[in-house]
């Protein structure tokens, strides 16, 4: 039987995150496996410059989202953690939302992804979401939460 011994759980802070979240947790009672949670920041693009807004404003836009996210995560891992006793972590991350949760998958040698189906941006089968760029590109089982 599979049991895994690592869980990556990717959220955008949506209530689909959050049963992902619950799954997740879950799996890892039954499996007294470790959580990490992960929320990645779009990159904000560069060619937004062209439209005139300044690369200050940007940078400080990205700067206060990943304080934010942070603060979330923080809340979100304690508040857990003292529910249930369990062995979490976080990780707030800039770039491309599918590509930073497999490069995290890879360096925390996660064994099992959690991920919502549905995110902010909409369903799964919308094309180019971010639960179906993992699924296809994950190195380990994807529980696909809907």
């Amino acid at each position: 039987m599979f049991a895994p011994k690592s869980i990556l759980v990717p959220t955008d802070f949506s209530e689909h995150s959050d049963r992902a979240l619950k799954d997740a947790v879950d799996i890892a009672i039954q499996n007294k496996s470790r959580i990490n949670l992960l929320h990645v920041v779009d990159k904000l693009q560069p060619w937004i410059v062209d439209y005139c807004i300044k690369e200050e404003v940007l940078m400080a836009v990205e700067k206060e989202s990943i304080r934010v996210s942070r603060e979330k995560m923080e809340k979100e891992v304690s508040r857990i953690a003292k529910e249930q006793k369990l062995d979490i972590a976080f990780n707030v991350k800039t770039g491309v939302p599918y590509e930073e949760i497999i490069k995290e998958q890879q360096n925390k040698k996660a064994d099992l992804i959690v991920i919502a189906s549905h995110g902010r941006t909409g369903l799964l089968h919308h094309m180019g979401s971010v639960a179906d760029k993992v699924i296809r590109s994950a190195q380990c089982p994807v529980f696909l939460a809907r």
